[in-house]
């Protein structure tokens, strides 16, 4: 009876760790798709997004939406590899959404909701992968 109930517990907790793992990945091609499409809006007409001159970290619109651009493809490349269970792709998923964090919170007045939502997903991100063991 100990053997069955230690199978089922191992099995459960393989199918929590894939699902987080999974999840991460999901949320980390989101959360690239939105980088990718904050870019693009960015760079092709500076009118969607609201200015504040009065902000710290002010950086000219156009340099932010290159910056975002590129951390969305970056991040959709390692949702892939997460995809395919890549070794490396767990601590790349990592760092690109704490890039995206960072990269999100100084661009925060330019677009708050947009930013506070890419927040989000990408600490879930980085949740998701740091909980999940190593063993996948």
């Amino acid at each position: 009876m100990t053997t069955t109930h230690q199978r089922t517990a191992y099995t459960a907790k393989q199918g929590w760790a894939t699902g987080l793992y999974l999840f991460a990945a999901v949320m980390l091609l989101l959360t690239g798709l939105l980088e990718v499409l904050r870019g693009i809006m960015g760079i092709a007409g500076d009118d969607v997004f609201a200015t504040s001159p009065d902000h710290v970290f002010r950086f000219d619109l156009t340099g932010w939406s290159w910056i975002h651009l590129a951390l969305g493809v970056l991040a959709a490349l390692v949702a892939v590899a997460l995809f395919r269970s890549e070794r490396w792709a767990r601590v790349a998923g990592v760092a690109v959404a704490a890039f995206v964090v960072v990269a999100s919170f100084l661009s925060l007045p330019y677009a708050p909701l947009w930013s506070i939502v890419v927040i989000a997903l990408s600490g879930f991100v980085i949740w998701a992968l740091c909980v999940v063991r190593r063993g996948r």
